[in-house]
């Protein structure tokens, strides 16, 4: 693909051992039994996405391991996505580019060491050395060093206000020394979280116990049975049947199976979005792109791929996003869409999707069917999305349908916007660089006020809605799966980063 710029790419972790059986001191958990009543019962889970990187917290592989109560960090995002206490007691800012943590001093990690300030400093030291980087990391370079027990400075390469934020990412979990031996990084029995991880059956299952030394409130659940499934409507059975407790991410067309009593949906900070290459093809004119994004019913989307489980289209950032809604401004800068005569005299387009969220497939063959009625002429490619990536990051399709959560690294939009649509963005389909975006983008960056960043972040937004560079299509909720008669205590995050807590348990 010829292009006049460089940007950095996201590599692939490797694929995880088939089979990975890992033995958890037991000083500091408790085996627990199956069956029992009330809290005394050993929960079932069923989670849709098998470990990928042998439950390396530089991966995906830490979101699961965060959504299961097994990791933690210094800080942990409450609802508005602001940064409150957990591994660290306090913080403060010492000028631009220095912060100061203050380490809790009752916390032990799960293999019976304290938990303290050189802790804390060499696991963000290892993630800084990570090869390839964790993501939330692409963007800045941090430096950690303790200054006696219980104080870690940590000093980043320029500024950045939104730190406290960044260090509640699953992949800046803090674990014992033991974890760091050998190849990799192990977490199991070495992490800090209510739920010790005791066993990894490659992609198959894996087995947490409750950590009864946690520093906070006693996991409820003597432990968890987790499974890893695939396939939605294997989980939707599952629940259905009673053999699991609680079902992650149940496909849409099994929630009306269902019932109301077992599906829960809720706003998600996901956005799936119509990404057009705009340094390539027909959607490099921005006449063309403008035409495509009048073609797009996001209504009849919402209604009929996702039966009213979705909210229509508002702009990059959804109802998951409860602020932006009051701060949206117009779209700025729009081309004119081309006439349907000047559609129709275009080449045909590649219009590609993955199979790995069940309803994208559907999606791209009502946005096919959108996009011809306008006069696009369009070949579709469906596949499973790890074959996908590579392509899509280097241009080779003209419009690619991706569901994107917008919080995922830092809690804030500002990385999403930065790593998406800016020049050097490490994650930018789109291929789009555009002055107006990467100014607003930076501006919002450099603010440390969050009300100030909220608004500059909006303005960014417009701009980039403004270039058509993405069509944004549905706002996703995410549907989770359990009896709420008997399953208390599941979490219900639009930021996907928790689910499981030591709140929840049957009974």
């Amino acid at each position: 693909m010829p292009t006049s710029r460089s940007r950095s790419r996201r590599v692939a972790l490797p694929l995880a051992a088939a089979v990975l059986l890992v033995p958890v001191a037991t000083a500091c958990t408790s085996s627990g039994s199956s069956g029992g009543s009330g809290g005394d019962q050993r929960l079932k889970v069923a989670m849709a996405f098998p470990p990928a990187q042998a439950m390396s917290p530089y991966g995906d592989d830490a979101v699961t391991l965060s959504r299961l109560a097994v990791v933690e960090g210094l800080t942990r995002l409450d609802r508005d996505g602001e940064a409150k206490p957990a591994l660290a007691a306090s913080w403060k800012r010492d000028g631009e580019r220095a912060w100061e943590f203050t380490v809790r001093e009752d916390a032990v990690f799960q293999d019976g060491t304290k938990l303290d300030a050189a802790a804390v400093a060499r696991s963000l030291t290892a993630a800084q050395k990570a090869s390839p980087k964790p993501r939330v990391l692409s963007d800045t370079t941090l430096t950690a060093t303790a200054e006696g027990a219980d104080t870690v400075r940590i000093t980043t390469k320029e500024a950045d206000p939104l730190l406290p934020q960044r260090l509640a990412n699953p992949s800046l979990s803090v674990l014992s020394a033991a974890a760091y031996k050998g190849t990799g990084v192990n977490p199991a029995g070495h992490a800090t979280g209510p739920f010790t991880l005791a066993e990894v059956n490659g992609a198959v299952s894996a087995t947490l116990e409750r950590n009864d030394a946690y520093w906070g409130d006693r996991a409820k659940a003597p432990g968890v049975d987790v499974r890893f499934v695939a396939d939605g409507t294997a989980r939707a059975n599952a629940l259905r049947t009673k053999d699991v407790d609680v079902a992650e991410y149940v496909p849409i067309s099994q929630a009306s199976l269902l019932g109301d009593g077992l599906v829960h949906a809720f706003p998600s900070a996901r956005t799936n979005g119509l990404s057009l290459n705009t340094e390539r093809g027909v959607f490099a004119d921005p006449a063309m792109r403008a035409a495509a994004r009048e073609a797009i019913d996001s209504k009849a989307l919402v209604d009929g791929v996702y039966e009213g489980r979705a909210d229509t289209a508002r702009g990059l950032l959804g109802p998951g996003v409860p602020w932006a809604a009051d701060l949206r401004t117009a779209p700025t800068g729009r081309a004119k869409a081309a006439a349907p005569a000047e559609v129709k005299k275009t080449q045909e387009i590649v219009l590609a999707t993955y199979t790995n969220r069940p309803e994208l497939p559907e999606v791209a063959t009502v946005v096919q069917q959108q996009l011809e009625k306008r006069g696009f002429t369009v070949k579709q490619v469906v596949r499973d999305y790890a074959q996908m990536e590579a392509d899509a990051l280097a241009g080779k399709y003209d419009a690619f349908i991706q569901a994107r959560n917008t919080l995922l690294d830092t809690a804030d939009p500002v990385s999403y916007l930065a790593s998406d649509f800016t020049c050097d963005g490490s994650f930018n389909i789109t291929q789009l660089c555009a002055t107006p975006v990467d100014t607003a983008v930076d501006k919002a960056a450099a603010l440390a006020d969050t009300d100030a960043r909220h608004r500059a972040e909006m303005t960014a937004e417009a701009a980039i809605l403004g270039s058509d560079a993405l069509v944004p299509l549905v706002h996703e909720r995410f549907v989770q799966g359990y009896d709420d008669t008997r399953v208390r205590g599941v979490a219900l995050d639009p930021m996907e980063r928790t689910l499981i807590t030591a709140d929840t348990h049957v009974g």
